[in-house]
């Protein structure tokens, strides 16, 4: 496959060859410059909790990055607050959400639409089980811990639909909108020249470009791939999607998406300042009793360093000679006559002070990571109904920023991979007239908040029913609606519920049946049984 050459073009001024060029370079310079306020904060909270992930600056490839790890506590913390994010929000193998009938669809047509996309949930998700997105979301995830997390989602090949990508947070420029929402992104790659034609099969090149390619055919070329919104239409969701190259100051490629799940970048965060683009995290929050956990620890091993090794004291005799004592065991030491020779000194370190403010700030590391909050469970497994209070507890102390990862993560999401399963021909969503579904957040974090609605509705029958007997409850109550109400906040398929036509045609049966045994009783002369209240 090979690149289309284009016309050489002069638009522009300042040396530049292409105006569109000049465009999305004053887009990703304005991006570059709110990046540049937050990557020293960024690249702190990356020294202290992820060493090994790469870093906002240059470095060379395997330089080491631990020096300022003394407590490995914020370290394991952020590995485990992913995993928690990862098992509470999306969790692995399991069905975290369901496609229902929006509320513009007539309610006679629901049951019949929410039962062909349960279907198409259960493929949705198979499809997610096998690609590689439990790997990838929780390499975002720990990124959401520092405060943004920015996830690609592509379309793949035959064998693996669809393709996600964890875009490293040091190559990712973010910019708002007019809504305050973030309309734009850039990301940097750096590509060899000799497989930008496998990257990029569509793009077209100029034949200064082309040039380019075969004279720096091993070299790499620095790529800024950029998404941005068009605002030129209202309630329409349009972007256009760019590719350059900045050594030859050129774009390679471009195209526009429309749609909605058309942008394949999904950028979350965890908390966020009024105005602000970028996140902020626990991590970003917690930075403080970090530093000072590593600082006390260091303390601490530089302590235990001089009271196991010691420091010594000698008179300045003109004898002894420090430079030739070598403090081993069985050495012998010279002294001069009524010299005391080496005193040890005490250590003005107090571990006991040390170790007060270490266990202070790693119970609020722990505690801003949400880890632990119930206790480490031990002994026995835990049941259903502790899994299920530990999520609840979970999901009252991150209510605020689970409602911003439903919105900005989840739903953008699952949009997004609709719309590349619908363009593959792979599922068809039902629609009454041009209405579309309504994305249902399932997870454990949600089921947690909606067993409080269940237990609402329990408690309110549990307590009329013992005041005021079953008669009464039956009156006020509707029992069939209550059963429906509870089927969709346990997630209940909707396969598993009886449509009105069949409830009515059990009724029917049921009245059919009774009618049948009152006329044999009748016959034997036995007294027929009538339900209770009629007499």
């Amino acid at each position: 496959m090979a690149f289309i050459p284009v016309a050489e073009k002069s638009i522009g001024s300042g040396g530049y060859k292409d105006g569109k060029f000049i465009s999305f370079l004053k887009k990703y310079q304005d991006a570059e410059t709110i990046f540049d306020h937050w990557k020293d904060k960024y690249e702190e909270a990356y020294e202290y909790t992820m060493p090994s992930r790469e870093s906002f600056y240059e470095e060379t490839i395997g330089e080491r990055r631990t020096d300022k790890i003394f407590d490995e506590t914020a370290v394991v913390g952020i590995q485990e607050f992913a995993s928690r994010l990862q098992a509470g929000i999306v969790p692995t193998y399991g069905r975290w959400a369901n496609f229902e009938a929006g509320t513009d669809i007539p309610e006679e047509q629901k049951p019949q639409v929410n039962e062909a996309l349960d279907e198409i949930t259960k493929y949705v998700f198979e499809i997610l089980a096998g690609s590689n997105f439990n790997q990838e979301v929780h390499e975002a995830f720990m990124d959401c811990a520092i405060g943004t997390g920015v996830m690609l989602v592509e379309e793949g090949d035959a064998l693996n639909p669809i393709k996600f990508t964890a875009v490293p947070l040091p190559k990712v420029m973010l910019n708002n909108g007019p809504d305050n929402r973030v309309d734009t992104i850039f990301r940097k790659r750096q590509i060899p020249y000799n497989q930008l034609m496998t990257a990029y099969p569509k793009a077209e090149m100029s034949e200064t470009m082309l040039k380019a390619i075969e004279e720096n055919e091993s070299k790499k070329a620095n790529i800024v791939e950029g998404v941005y919104k068009i605002y030129d239409e209202a309630n329409t969701e349009k972007f256009k999607y760019c590719v350059a190259c900045m050594n030859e100051e050129e774009i390679i490629f471009e195209k526009q998406l429309s749609g909605v799940g058309s942008n394949p970048y999904i950028v979350f965060r965890w908390n966020k300042g009024s105005g602000e683009v970028y996140g902020r995290g626990p991590i970003f929050n917690s930075m403080a009793a970090i530093k000072t956990t590593n600082l006390t620890v260091e303390l601490i091993l530089q302590n235990a360093q001089m009271n196991i090794s010691g420091i010594y004291t000698y008179e300045d005799d003109g004898v002894v000679n420090p430079d030739n004592i070598n403090l081993v065991p069985g050495a012998l030491i010279p002294v001069a006559p009524n010299s005391r020779g080496l005193t040890p000194l005490a250590g003005a370190g107090k571990f006991d002070v040390a170790q007060l403010i270490l266990s202070d700030m790693r119970q609020n590391i722990k505690k801003a990571l949400y880890m632990e909050s119930l206790g480490r469970p031990e002994g026995t497994p835990m049941s259903a109904t502790e899994v299920s209070e530990r999520m609840a507890d979970l999901s009252r102390q991150i209510g605020s920023s689970f409602g911003r990862l439903q919105s900005e993560f989840v739903t953008p999401l699952l949009r997004r991979v609709i719309r590349i399963l619908s363009k593959q021909g792979r599922i068809e969503i039902p629609k009454i007239d041009n209405r579309e579904v309504t994305v249902i957040s399932q997870s454990p974090l949600a089921q947690a908040q909606h067993q409080q609605d269940v237990a609402v509705v329990n408690n309110f029958k549990a307590i009329l029913g013992q005041t005021f007997g079953p008669q009464v409850l039956n009156m006020i109550v509707k029992q069939d609606e209550v059963a429906r109400y509870l089927a969709e906040k346990l997630g209940l398929p909707e396969k598993l519920i009886r449509d009105p036509e069949e409830q009515q045609q059990i009724i029917q049966e049921l009245q059919n049946m009774q009618q049948q045994s009152n006329m044999a009783q009748d016959e034997l002369g036995i007294p027929s049984q009538q339900p209770q209240g009629q007499q």
